[in-house]
């Protein structure tokens, strides 16, 4: 992506700043901003691994499970 000038603007008690469409990070990622002198660092906050297991472990149990038949291999000759 090449560089894009943009504004800051004021939000509420905050100061904030449109990334464009280009940037790939869609509405609603939390993302960690990091102060850097006169550089800021906006990256998307990574779940831990105890997170993504809290949501696994909060989804619905399936209403019940397909059993199948074992797989059935044919005899084969040895060459």
């Amino acid at each position: 992506m090449n560089a894009v000038i943009s504004k800051t603007f004021k939000s509420g008690n905050s100061v904030a700043v449109r990334l464009p469409k280009a940037a790939g990070i869609p509405a609603g990622v939390e993302v960690s901003v990091t102060s850097t002198g006169w550089g800021v660092n906006i990256s998307p906050v990574r779940p831990s691994v105890k997170d993504m297991l809290r949501k696994l472990r909060a989804l619905p149990a399936p209403s019940d499970v397909e059993v199948r038949d074992p797989d059935i291999f044919p005899e084969r000759g040895v060459d």
